[in-house]
């Protein structure tokens, strides 16, 4: 625990002297498998955007809501709160035929949607993709970042021509470098570096999937990008995204290396380096042609709140994504629903229980919200849409603890968060969980990005101090063997695939364990005066005081 805060260059806010042990609730894991198994049943059809599976859940969430007691705490329509904030957003689906090859020189070989390739619905505001014989140009991990001396680009005009990148950052294999290491920073996440190709007026780019650097396998790429695509509504879309967006497998790229007289590994580590410089994959042509249905819709985030019995202008808030990836590609087995038990059928099951139980209680001093976001699998949409077009002022919001993927299993020994950025929200956090004898494990996979992957990442870039919750791995019954076989068999077995699906044998104690702490942290902020910040080297510190005028 004391290794990650140990070093942080600012003071940890005094925590009070807590009775929360003594006096605090406990959350009963019976009430938490109930909300899971409905959330992930059959019939809530995964709970996509825009579904009848939507309606479904929204329906459940509010009634949950209502039973409680809480307030509506969404839009304000025609005098009144609502339950829910609308949130507008574009909605993009590959119709028809997909055709897909690869040209090299005069031989042609088709590419399967799925398999060798995941091609995403283009989201440029265009209704058809259709391109032939595009040249291919390797430009190593595509990043420019001139704060850190770094360009890929080299001047390459990339015009009319796909772009072949890596995931993850250039420091990833060796651990060291100008990046940090092996934490990912935002330019190795797969979003940036599709918008950086649109920047550069690129026909495409094609993402090389590698499992390690991804942090996930084959499958769950291919379930994410080849369903219904989403993303917040754009005056010009063409900005942010280039007509074809997608990834291959890396024994595809291997094959296109070959042809072109080139040897991958060999250039992959080559784009390790400063003086990487990009490379054209002679006589290797794409051509696709595909119709995109582009329509915009409306989701919904779905928000409760406590109103505060002294200062209810200032907020607690407590978030977690509703949705999951819906109905898609059939697994081996023929299951098209992916019904998102674990993620985030745990997180929603979290937030209704924990709002039930602040409403049985004295209100506190400042407000609290609970809010159960749309669109997370579609790239954090619903949290940026809320972060952009806030219900209640972000610079009165306290901070934010989001739940994402709690384990089902027993209790463990330990947390660890999404990232581990340096905040006093953590530092309470872990002040608080010290009285459960409950340790913090800086984020065991900073590689991953998992702080770009989770709802808390939209208000953070914008000074919230915000902290995605995750569940340990040392549990009580059988250490941190257990707990890494059950987090590798989930990622590798159940992640954004059909079998993500209810287990009735999941006990759900630690996830009752890990609420009474997450309890204490809110419940302590929302009856304090303390407004938590982050360290003064933290990106997002600034942003924070520059809202400091809001606080009063």
């Amino acid at each position: 625990m004391e290794s990650a805060l140990k070093n942080a260059t600012f003071v940890p806010l005094l925590l009070a002297a807590s009775t929360a042990l003594a006096a605090g609730p406990a959350f009963e894991p019976q009430r938490l498998a109930s909300h899971v198994k409905v959330l992930s049943s059959d019939a809530l059809e995964g709970r996509a955007p825009n579904t009848p599976g939507e309606e479904k859940t929204v329906a459940y969430l509010i009634e949950q809501f209502q039973a409680a007691g809480l307030k509506p705490g969404g839009d304000v329509v025609d005098g009144k709160a609502s339950w829910t904030q609308k949130v507008p957003l574009g909605r993009f689906e590959i119709k028809g035929p997909l055709a897909l090859s690869l040209a090299n020189g005069d031989k042609s070989e088709p590419l399967a949607q799925g398999e060798q390739i995941a091609v995403r619905a283009a989201m440029n505001g265009e209704s058809k993709v259709d391109f032939k014989n595009a040249p291919l140009v390797f430009v190593g991990y595509g990043v420019s970042a001139p704060e850190r001396k770094w360009d890929d680009f080299k001047g390459v005009d990339l015009k009319g021509k796909l772009a072949v990148v890596l995931i993850n950052d250039p420091d990833f294999d060796t651990g060291k470098g100008a990046f940090g290491g092996k934490a990912m920073t935002y330019y190795g996440r797969w979003t940036y570096k599709f918008e950086e190709m649109a920047r550069r007026g690129a026909i495409g780019t094609l993402i090389v999937h590698e499992t390690a650097p991804a942090s996930y396998g084959w499958d769950t790429v291919k379930n994410s990008n080849t369903n219904v695509m989403y993303d917040v509504v754009r005056k010009e879309p063409a900005k942010s995204h280039a007509p074809m967006e997608a990834w291959i497998q890396r024994d595809l790229a291997t094959a296109l290396f070959k042809r072109a007289g080139l040897d991958f590994e060999a250039a992959r580590k080559q784009a390790r380096l400063r003086t990487f410089k990009p490379v054209e994959l002679k006589g290797q042509t794409l051509s696709a042609q595909y119709a995109v249905d582009a329509q915009v819709i409306n989701s919904n985030n779905v928000v409760a709140r406590i109103d505060g019995s002294e200062r209810p202008n200032q907020y607690v808030m407590y978030s977690g994504h509703w949705d999951h990836l819906g109905v898609g590609l059939a697994d081996a087995k023929g299951d098209t629903i992916y019904n998102g038990a674990v993620d985030n059928g745990t997180g929603i099951a979290a937030l209704l229980e924990m709002a039930r139980t602040y409403a049985g209680r004295p209100a506190p001093k400042r407000s609290v919200v609970f809010m159960a976001l749309t669109a997370e699998e579609r790239g954090l949409m619903g949290s940026e849409y809320y972060a952009a077009n806030p219900l209640y002022p972000l610079g009165s919001t306290v901070g934010v603890i989001n739940m994402d993927a709690l384990s089902p299993y027993g209790p463990a020994r330990n947390f660890s968060l999404s990232g581990s950025a340096k905040q006093d929200l953590l530092d309470r956090l872990v002040g608080t969980a010290k009285q459960w004898k409950v340790r913090f494990s800086p984020d065991p996979k900073p590689e991953a990005g998992h702080f770009f992957r989770s709802d808390h990442f939209p208000f953070a870039k914008r000074g919230v101090p915000a902290i995605s919750f995750q569940s340990g791995e040392d549990l009580v019954d059988g250490g941190v063997k257990a707990g890494a076989a059950h987090e590798e068999a989930y990622t590798t077995n159940n992640y954004h695939q059909p079998s993500d699906e209810f287990n009735p044998a999941w006990p759900f104690t630690g996830m009752a364990r890990d609420m009474e702490i997450l309890f204490a942290l809110g419940n302590d902020l929302a009856n304090s005066s303390d407004w938590p910040t982050w360290s003064k080297d933290s990106e997002f510190r600034a942003a924070r005081d520059a809202s400091a005028g809001e606080r009063k």
